[in-house]
């Protein structure tokens, strides 16, 4: 009875782990065509603060401390919690914000924050 228990467990951990492992292998997918493809990895954004240098709106660019950034129509412009452009950004503010980095090492923003951060309403303290 003790032997086939243990056969039992053995067999019952071949098939939760066979599925693991092959799927361990497989990292890349198949398209229909039968071409291998390899997944893009994922890309994470970076923070950046400072105060602007420089900003050019022809090149669509904001430079902050010795980072130059480009700023594309997907990037999140705020200012003191309302939306803003590319144009609302002076020289010398202090901005904060995320981007990414391209295969090529250029730096596109995915948000640029100004000013204040909107501030949520509170219900007056001193009291239950």
């Amino acid at each position: 009875m003790k032997k086939l228990i243990a056969l039992y467990a053995i067999i019952g951990t071949a098939l939760i782990a066979a599925p693991a492992a092959v799927h361990a292998q497989n990292n890349s997918a198949q398209t229909p065509s039968g071409e291998t493809v390899t997944p893009k990895p994922k890309k994470h954004s970076l923070p950046f603060h400072g105060k602007v240098a420089a900003v050019d709106t022809a090149a669509r660019t904001v430079t902050v401390g010795t980072l130059v950034i480009n700023v594309t129509a997907h990037t999140k412009i705020t200012k003191d919690g309302h939306p803003a452009t590319l144009a609302d950004i002076a020289v010398g503010e202090k901005i904060s914000g995320s981007y990414i980095k391209d295969e090529a090492g250029k730096l596109h923003a995915m948000v640029i924050h100004m000013g204040e951060k909107k501030k949520k309403k509170t219900e007056a303290s001193g009291g239950n």
